[in-house]
């Protein structure tokens, strides 16, 4: 169970529709495996979508036997994880949508990756009063260390999808050498998109086991199930 912590300072966050986005290595699936864990215990049934066609490594589909001890459903694109790997979709989103209490849609990196999510833009326009789509942001990642730089990468995802964002989400660390005032630091980064941009700051992440010393509002503590090959 988590600690009470867990997602202290935020309400009524997750919408029946999650769809996660950002730049290669920002934490886009970790989070999006976060997110699943809790929807599950607040007893909602929960559906994942895997839709980096991108990304070899750290996607959604490598934690198919996870998602099933948890009782969350893992829809992935034909061939994931083989060496057939090929962008081949065949579900109805909109089906997974209706079906469940929570649908959260892991994308692509980048604008290549949101072209995937491009093609079911019609079909989610129908939900958009209860879609949040987040962007990810990491300050410690290459290519999005600006605010400026972080921004023009938001609208050029949103061009490939199709779609608009609704919120941030500061997830700025360095894996297992993040510290308290990493995150601290990346507070200004945020707000600094967020007056780029006019969108809110969803939450800020925190590895669990700094959130007691960290004293920020609206932080939201994450495990680390993503790790890098090195470290499994």
């Amino acid at each position: 169970m988590p600690s009470l912590n867990f997602f202290k300072g935020l309400k009524n966050f997750m919408k029946k529709i999650t769809i996660v986005t950002g730049h290669y290595g920002s934490g886009k699936t970790n989070l999006s495996v976060n997110l699943a864990v809790k929807a599950v215990q607040e007893g909602k049934s929960v559906a994942v979508v895997d839709l980096d066609l991108v990304n070899p490594y750290f996607r959604t589909a490598d934690f198919r036997e996870f998602f099933e001890s948890k009782g969350i459903k893992l829809i992935a694109p034909d061939f994931a994880n083989s060496n057939l790997d090929v962008p081949s979709i065949q579900f109805d989103i909109e089906q997974l949508a209706i079906n469940e209490d929570c649908l959260i849609i892991d994308v692509g990196g980048d604008d290549a990756g949101a072209f995937a999510l491009g093609r079911f833009a019609e079909s989610l326009s129908q939900f958009k009063n209860d879609t949040d789509m987040l962007y990810v942001i990491n300050q410690r990642r290459y290519l999005t260390e600006t605010a400026e730089d972080a921004a023009k990468l938001m609208y050029e995802i949103e061009s490939a999808a199709r779609l608009k964002h609704t919120a941030i989400v500061n997830n700025t660390n360095l894996g297992r050498e993040t510290t308290v005032e990493i995150i601290k630091k990346s507070s200004d980064f945020a707000k600094k998109i967020n007056k780029k941009t006019g969108l809110p700051l969803a939450f800020t992440t925190c590895p669990e086991e700094l959130c007691e010393l960290i004293d920020m509002p609206d932080i939201f503590s994450v495990k680390v199930y993503v790790k890098p090959l090195w470290e499994l």
